[in-house]
């Protein structure tokens, strides 16, 4: 998890995330700083570090209330605040692509059920363009939790996308609605610690002074039920009841527990910190709720990396994590051992009619559809896309955020479905990661989103009655409104009008349904 670095001095300090014009893409200091610009996220990330146990923990007070939610962090997500629009650049591919995403979808073909063996399916891929608004939500959401208190960054999102297509014997192209998504990221890091006071004591619950008949009302200095008493044997023998500062060590048979507060009681911990910084939860509508959990990915020596994120070539790209075509679906007869380079041309059976001779396992049947799709090699491996939409482009540095619902260690996400899906295409995980990239052109910062979603389904069975894991990927790169060409610009404010009606399609002669990359038909 990070935190601000000057978290002793917040309360009174302004953080510099809150001298930071996105919009303007500068930094706005007083006169007397003297302060050098290490750039927008430069700036930004100078200012946190990771927690550790021994990092003091802020007290909380009523009285400061105001300051903290006026003060609320918001981290990295703070430069997210704007709308975000497909960027379609090209950078040195010879081929020019319609829509700046890249989507791979898996579903189960027609008359197939939970028990058929062999599982058949139906691979979708296409490019599509994509809105994506944040919108931060002012002053902080509080999360009481007695002796610790979090203030989360909340941060509101909604994305729709279209699908483009070309149309035989059109001009012009096919834009369908295929997802609407909207939730929240939040940022995680403001801890504070509580303690009781006599104030909340009395208020919130109120007090009972000891009976007159409890035989250990003497001990209890305050009148109220405020110590743990022990019992031990005295110097006589004798069984005896005393309090923690007479216990002196002595070994004790039994415990009396208290029943009050004392003010201050809290302050000893224990003391929260949480797994993550970042969580995002997200509505679906075809009945899938999400929550994810993650963090910034530190570098070699900090959360902030120097120039491009990095993307494998060659042989090193067959990797299953970030493949439409998973292990349990036989991989394509290939491994990570003896893959396929992605970079070249598909093997020759992709385009041949496939038999017991050149598939005896029956391995190549299941993923040929994939390796010969028009949008190869983005139809298996669809970040190979990021990776070639970029090159050419001057990258200052970059931040890597990752977000999972199954976390190899620490606190879980999660994703619940309705009936329908659990029954028929069981939604079981999700991972997300996001770049948020400084790209200078023409002598200024420009700030570049693009992130790599992918979503595992699992559904039908193979011969050997196992199950398959099916993934549903979606990659794109994406730029604030003001930072598009006007041609760009005008084709989103043309597909996604500033309306909460979502038409079918603006293309001539497009009149196709919604659908969605989950179950596009």
């Amino acid at each position: 998890m990070l935190k601000r670095k000057n978290g002793a001095d917040e309360l009174n300090l302004p953080h510099i995330a809150q001298n930071l014009d996105v919009s303007n893409k500068q930094l706005l200091f007083g006169a007397d700083q003297e302060k050098v610009s290490k750039g927008i996220l430069g700036d930004l990330m100078d200012g946190y570090s990771k927690v550790q146990i021994e990092d003091p923990i802020r007290a909380f007070h009523e009285s400061n209330l105001q300051q903290i939610v006026n003060n609320v962090d918001y981290g990295i997500l703070e430069v997210l605040q704007g709308t975000w629009v497909s960027y379609n650049h090209n950078g040195q591919n010879d081929r020019k692509l319609i829509g700046s995403g890249i989507h791979t979808t898996i579903m189960p073909s027609p008359g197939t059920n939970a028990g058929t063996i062999p599982g058949k399916y139906s691979f979708d891929c296409e490019e599509y363009i994509e809105k994506l608004t944040f919108d931060l939500v002012p002053g902080g959401v509080r999360n009481r939790g007695g002796a610790n208190e979090q203030f989360c960054g909340a941060v509101k999102y909604e994305q729709s996308i279209k699908s483009v297509n070309t149309v035989e014997g059109q001009e012009a192209l096919k834009y369908t609605p295929i997802h609407e998504e909207n939730g929240m990221y939040l940022w995680l890091s403001d801890i504070f610690n509580y303690a009781a006071t006599e104030k909340t004591i009395k208020e919130d619950r109120g007090v009972h002074p000891v009976s007159p008949k409890n035989p250990n009302k003497d001990l209890y200095k305050s009148g109220y039920q405020d110590e743990t008493l022990f019992l031990v044997y005295n110097d006589l023998g004798e069984k005896e009841y005393v309090t923690l500062e007479n216990l002196n060590g002595r070994p004790y048979s039994e415990i009396i527990a208290s029943k009050e507060l004392k003010p201050g009681a809290g302050q000893t911990g224990p003391y929260f910190i949480p797994d993550y910084s970042i969580s995002r939860s997200g509505v679906i509508p075809h009945g899938s709720t999400i929550t994810l959990l993650g963090d910034l990915v530190q570098g070699e020596t900090s959360y902030l990396n120097e120039g491009p994120p990095e993307f494998p070539h060659g042989d090193a790209a067959w990797k299953y994590d970030h493949l439409s075509i998973s292990r349990t679906m036989g991989g394509a007869g290939a491994s990570e051992k003896k893959p396929i380079n992605l970079d070249k041309a598909p093997p020759a059976w992709v385009f041949e009619k496939l038999n017991d001779k050149n598939d005896p396992g029956e391995n190549k049947i299941y993923t040929q559809r994939i390796l010969a799709h028009d949008l190869y090699p983005y139809s298996v491996r669809p970040d190979l896309r990021l990776r070639d939409s970029i090159k050419g482009e001057n990258i200052k540095n970059h931040v890597l955020i990752q977000l999972s619902s199954k976390n190899k260690t620490g606190a879980q996400g999660g994703i619940l479905n309705v009936p329908f899906v659990n029954r028929f295409v069981t939604t079981v995980e999700m991972n997300m990661s996001m770049w948020v990239e400084t790209v200078i052109e023409e002598g200024k910062e420009i700030l570049q989103l693009q992130y790599e979603q992918i979503i595992f389904f699992e559904f039908d069975f193979g011969d050997d009655g196992g199950t398959t894991s099916w993934p549903h990927i979606q990659v794109n790169t994406l730029r604030k409104l003001e930072d598009v060409s006007p041609e760009q610009r005008r084709l989103i404010e043309e597909q996604f009008p500033s309306s909460n009606t979502i038409k079918p399609s603006a293309a001539a002669g497009s009149s196709a349904p919604s659908g969605c990359p989950y179950h596009k038909e």
